[in-house]
């Protein structure tokens, strides 16, 4: 593999998912009398959730929680998302890789058909080659193997391409593969360290 390669993160880098469904959980946590601490929510930006909000709620209100909430809070998150529109600048990059016919990918912690629904539904999907998510075989980030199996996929060398990323989880993933790494946080990762990243940008 001799070939250069552009792989994206999806939540928080393609599309701002994380910062609407923090917003829904804080609401519920609101309604219940209690703040859902940022740092807390940021432990699961970029990976497999580590931290339960449902469950925490439930442990700080002593009592379960009804399970009709659930379906409110689906349906004010998908208010929320189905606003949404691509992060500044994806787009434009995506357009700079097809005139330089640098193949384009994503590598997600997210299940598949999350990043598919939504590319899909912003009329984007076409534009990546490869998707690789969260599933038995490839572990959430940290783990490097997400942009490892889009380098191999893209038929592009690691140490030739580019990932972009919006956290720390995400930017130890793309390091660990072998790719220049870029950091774009956003309003809920802009305090963490991004430092491992080759730059940080807005």
């Amino acid at each position: 593999m001799s070939g250069s390669c552009l792989v994206l993160d999806f939540d928080g880098t393609v599309l701002n998912t994380e910062d609407s469904v923090y917003q829904v959980w804080a609401e519920l946590w609101d309604d219940h009398g209690h703040e859902l601490a940022l740092v807390d929510w940021q432990r699961n930006i970029g990976t497999e959730d580590v931290f339960d909000p449902w469950i925490e709620l439930e442990n700080r209100l002593g009592r379960p929680l009804e399970e009709a909430l659930h379906e409110g809070r689906h349906s004010r998150q998908d208010q929320l998302l189905a606003e949404l529109e691509p992060r500044s600048g994806v787009l434009s990059w995506l357009s700079e890789a097809e005139a330089i016919n640098v193949p384009v990918g994503i590598a997600s912690s997210s299940p598949s058909e999350w990043v598919e629904s939504h590319l899909v539904r912003l009329g984007i999907r076409d534009r990546f080659l490869c998707i690789v998510c969260r599933d038995d075989e490839v572990p959430a980030k940290p783990d490097p193997t997400s942009y490892q199996v889009a380098c191999e996929r893209l038929g592009a060398d690691p140490g030739a391409s580019v990932a972009v990323e919006d956290s720390p989880h995400g930017v130890t993933a793309a390091v660990g593969a072998g790719l220049f790494t870029v950091a774009t946080p956003h309003r809920l990762t802009v305090g963490l360290d991004l430092s491992a990243a080759d730059i940080v940008v807005g």
